[in-house]
């Protein structure tokens, strides 16, 4: 874990398109702002330094597009390639999130969500939600609402598919950024209680 004063959040996405590294460049910035030290890592061209960067960290972000009911083919290579991990629970109780695009509202992106809550699971990892009450969920509502899509497991973004990144929704974006905020504090806080108990 990261020895800093400041927790270290990284950020491990696979983007096919660019819609989802405009999430992920959100969480980052949310969590920036934060007070959070950020490390972002794009798993498909993952480098043995960055592994070690994720090992260090205080909390891992993950992060991938919907594609068929699951995240990418790219990032189930990295999860896989995780299993060294696994099998030393390296990252056991450290802090994990997790967001997701896809082309559909609702786009079957529970499931990757699901699928990163199990991973997180497995290696003894700690899950913290959007904590964001559902947006658009009312006639008063709209879709500029934070957490438009009523995701709570994780932040859930939807792009057309026949957009480029810059058409991101900034109510997603604004999701994203909340939902690196709030790893960052939850991470201070479960920091803070370790140093404490240390004490």
């Amino acid at each position: 874990m990261s020895s800093t004063s400041r927790p270290t959040v990284a950020v491990a996405f696979h983007s096919g398109y660019g819609h989802t590294a405009v999430m992920a460049e959100a969480v980052a910035r949310g969590a920036a702002e934060a007070g959070a030290e950020v490390i972002s890592i794009s798993v498909d061209t993952i480098t043995d330094e960055q592994w070690a960067k994720l090992d260090a960290a205080d909390a891992i972000i993950f992060g991938a597009p919907t594609y068929m009911g699951t995240a990418s083919a790219a990032f189930h290579t990295f999860a896989e390639a995780s299993s060294k991990r696994w099998y030393t629970q390296t990252w056991a109780d450290k802090i994990a999130a997790g967001f997701t695009n896809s082309g559909a509202k609702n786009g079957d992106k529970s499931s990757t969500l699901g699928y990163f809550f199990t991973m997180a699971a497995q290696h003894g990892m700690h899950w913290v939600s959007l904590g964001v009450q559902p947006g658009w969920a009312s006639t008063e509502g709209s879709e500029d609402d934070i957490n438009r899509l009523g995701y709570f497991v994780g932040a859930g973004a939807q792009t057309p598919v026949d957009a480029g990144p810059e058409a991101v929704h900034k109510s997603d974006i604004a999701t994203a950024e909340g939902l690196g905020v709030r790893v960052a504090q939850q991470t201070a806080f479960f920091r803070a209680g370790r140093a404490a108990l240390a004490a």
